[in-house]
């Protein structure tokens, strides 16, 4: 299907409930389909999806609920562990939330009879990102409004502990770099911490505020992208702890910075909700105006799949999809 730089969406599914977080597992799970889940008020949905982009059989798009978890409260993020296998025996899904009464909550399920959640306490205020670690997923890492960063084993309890000079907006795992961690603050400060010595080892710097949102690239690890007031910014963390690129997209302000899975030039990124509809825009590092810009009701959550150039955001009792080249 070929998308110009075009608001129409090619895909949705629709949803119960608002849809405030959406996240395709960004991990092979050994299964031909792709697992997306989606937040809303009190709940989580596990789904898998497929796309003719990927199989010649598939008309449009597949897609299919394998399981709805009650939350009881608001989930503001998801993030999915590497340990989640769609090819085990039995299946093994397993994936943390954050939630608006500050605590982190795992859960893990076989699709069947086995279904458990651990709720994590400690952060003071709200949870605006976590993150497993990428290999083992043996750990979460957790950035809150409570200046802190915090690093949990799989039973709740505190492994390390970083002190912020703001609220920390977003953390990042690279599943080349095991023992770094990376957590963006708000006050525009991007901050790599080493694991082993839990000492910061690397600080770059935004010149703007307020820091909303970074991402660190998984297609190559000198590369660091965020957004900061109704701007874009990008690093090659080589080069200066400046960035060697920015450019003002979103004209209210910009809400969510996402790299691409499968390409270290393709991006998108997110505004805030205006009167009625949210912004996605993506953006190619070769290109000088947005490659896509399309729109959703209200939207939340940003989250591109594994092997394609596609992207997702939740929105009013729906989930879009939006296709781009790469």
């Amino acid at each position: 299907m070929k998308q110009d730089s075009t608001r129409n969406t090619a895909y949705t599914v629709d949803c119960e409930d608002y849809v405030h977080v959406v996240k395709f597992n960004p991990f092979d799970s050994g299964d031909t389909c792709s697992l997306i889940a989606y937040g809303g008020n009190n709940y989580v949905v596990v789904g898998t999806c497929r796309f003719q982009e990927e199989d010649a059989e598939v008309e449009g798009m597949q897609y299919k609920t394998l399981r709805t978890f009650q939350h009881g409260i608001r989930v503001d993020a998801i993030a999915w562990s590497p340990e989640t296998r769609l090819d085990a025996l039995p299946p093994q899904i397993r994936f943390c939330t954050a939630a608006s009464d500050r605590k982190l909550r795992l859960f893990t399920s076989d699709l069947q009879d086995k279904n458990e959640f651990k709720t994590f306490d400690g952060h003071s205020d709200y949870i605006n990102d976590l993150v497993f670690a990428p290999k083992e997923g043996q750990e979460v890492a957790s950035v809150s409004d409570d200046h802190t960063c915090r690093v949990w084993d799989l039973e709740g309890n505190e492994k390390a502990h970083f002190v912020l000079r703001s609220p920390g907006m977003s953390v990042c795992w690279h599943p080349e770099e095991a023992f770094k961690l990376m957590v963006a603050e708000k006050n525009g400060t991007i901050r790599f911490y080493d694991l082993i010595t839990q000492q910061a080892i690397l600080s770059l710097e935004c010149e703007q505020t307020p820091l909303m949102s970074a991402d660190w690239c998984l297609k190559n690890t000198l590369k660091i992208g965020a957004v900061a007031g109704s701007d874009w910014l990008i690093w090659d963390i080589t080069r200066s702890s400046y960035p060697q690129d920015k450019r003002p997209v979103h004209v209210d302000r910009a809400r969510l910075f996402r790299w691409s899975q499968v390409s270290e030039n393709l991006f998108a990124t997110i505004g805030y909700p205006g009167k009625t509809t949210t912004q996605l825009l993506v953006h190619h590092l070769g290109h000088p105006q947005p490659i896509l810009a399309g729109t959703a009701a209200v939207g939340s959550g940003l989250t591109w799949h594994r092997t394609l150039p596609l992207c997702a955001v939740g929105g009013d009792h729906k989930i879009f999809f939006w296709v781009t080249e790469m």
